[in-house]
Parts: C-alpha cells; structure tokens; sequence
C-alpha cells in the first residue's frame, strides 16, 4: 500500500512538473497570430531606418519593416523619421532643403555606432529594389501635407511592382491615406491614430474602415472593445508604444493584430520593447 501510494504521489508530482514546465515554456513562445513589426528597421539593434536596420530585421525573421519617408528637396522619396536629418546623422537642417546628392554624403549610422560609421541614408526605390522580395513593408508618409505630390510619386514607384499583397501605406494624414486608397485601391492603407483622438466613435470607425485595412494605436490608450469593434468592421490593428514590457502583454490581451518594436520579434527569454512613435 505505501508503495502503491510512493508511485501514485511521483506521478502526480511529474505530472504537475509538466504542466508548469509546459505553462512557463509557453510563456515564452512567439504568438504566431500576432505580426511581428521591425520599428525603423531592429533599430534596436542597428541604426534606424538604415540597411543595416532593415537587414537586421531580416535576419531576425521579422514579418514586416516599418520606415518613414519624407521628400526631398529634387523631389527624392528619403527615408528617415525625423524632417531634419540633425538627431540621426552627421549633418544639420531639413529633408526638403536638401538634395539626393547632398543627403548622400552624410554618415547615419556613426552615431549609433563605430561599427554602422559610413551607413548612407537609403530612398524608398533602393529599399525597394533590395527588401521588397525577402520582406513585408509597412511604409510611413509623414507629414505629407508638407509635400505636396507624395502620394502620387509613391504610387508611381509602387506600380512598377506586380505584387503589393505584402505592402501598407499608414499615415496619421487621413487625407492622404484615402487619397493613396482612391489611386491606387489594391494596396492596404492604415490609420494611425494620436493617443488624443483614441475614443474614436462607431461614426468615425465606419468612416475610418470604410477604406483603411488597418486602425492602429499606442497600446496605451487602446481598449478590447475597440480592437473588437474594429474586427467586427472586417479590419485589423497594430500597435506601438514606449518601451515598457508589460505593454506586451497588454497588446496581446486585447486581441491585436501585430505589435511593431525595435526588436522585430519575441525574443524567447527577455521581453520584447516597444518604442514611441
């Protein structure tokens, strides 16, 4: 009977081992519903919004780069956040004073770096021409009011390309994401919304999902309920936010559609960080 009983209490104790083995393990593990979104390339890991990011972020096995682009001042499409390039090269002053030729001599990765000195700003043909086959792009318009004409000449560039299935165009510019759907309505656009404006009402949703893909969020101010009404309008959310690991498990709560980081994946023993927009 005590044997009986040793045997009985070792297989209730594996058991148990097992299943809280098995609940830690999955813990761990990369949600395969949720896309994993390379914020300016793994600028975590390499200079943002440079090849070296976006090449990072590749390796990384992210599912999608997300950049930003702005204009020149010839009219060049450029990819960098900001509308100066002070904060992420080794130049001073705007985008839209400067030509392609004169951008190109700039250093944006020394800052980050030794090992990134010399890393060139990157135009959306070249990241085109490099990523568009190995990778999702999530592309940024920022500001496009100031550059009047974006729209059509990222239009332009992207017709050149027979596939666009793995392609959005996103913009806090509401203007400019229906302008971008209108011309070229087989390309996914997405809305993304200032924390301000995050009540948004079953109006504003109809409106908003009548021609954009996405509504997409800082994780902060976003609920379930409007994750879910979003779904129920047939369209999907991303998020983002500051670095702050508990956001992850907040954005996965929720019932999101993909979190974009610096990271561009889960890593399978610390947490993945989200960063600001």
């Amino acid at each position: 009977m005590r044997k009986h009983n040793v045997i009985c209490m070792a297989i209730i104790g594996a058991c148990l081992f097992l299943l809280v083995g098995f609940n830690d393990q999955t813990k761990k593990v990369h949600n395969p519903n949720l896309l994993s979104i390379a914020h300016r390339g793994a600028s975590g890991l390499a200079p943002e919004n440079t090849r070296a990011a976006f090449q990072k972020a590749v390796e990384l096995r992210a599912d999608y780069l997300e950049f930003d682009v702005h204009l020149s001042k010839d009219g060049e499409l450029i990819i960098m956040h900001d509308d100066k390039i002070d904060r992420t090269t080794n130049g001073s002053g705007y985008i839209k004073d400067m030509t392609l030729e004169e951008l190109k001599t700039l250093d944006a990765g020394g800052a980050f770096g030794e090992e990134f000195l010399g890393e060139p700003i990157m135009t959306l043909n070249e990241l085109l021409e490099e990523f568009y086959s190995q990778i999702g792009l999530l592309i940024e318009l920022k500001n496009p009011k100031s550059y009047p004409g974006m729209e059509e000449k990222v239009v332009s560039l992207l017709m050149g390309y027979d596939d666009l299935s793995s392609i959005i165009i996103q913009s806090f510019d509401v203007d400019s994401m229906r302008k971008i759907h209108t011309i070229l309505p087989e390309i996914e656009v997405a809305i993304l919304v200032h924390p301000s404006e995050s009540l948004l009402s079953a109006k504003k949703l109809d409106e908003l999902t009548s021609f954009a893909s996405y509504i997409n969020f800082n994780v902060s101010f976003l609920s379930k309920k409007m994750v879910d009404n979003i779904h129920e309008r047939d369209s999907k959310v991303l998020v983002w936010s500051k670095k702050d690991k508990r956001m992850v498990s907040k954005a996965q709560k929720v019932g999101v559609d993909g979190i974009i980081s610096d990271f561009s994946i889960w890593p399978t023993e610390e947490p993945i960080y989200l960063v600001q927009e």
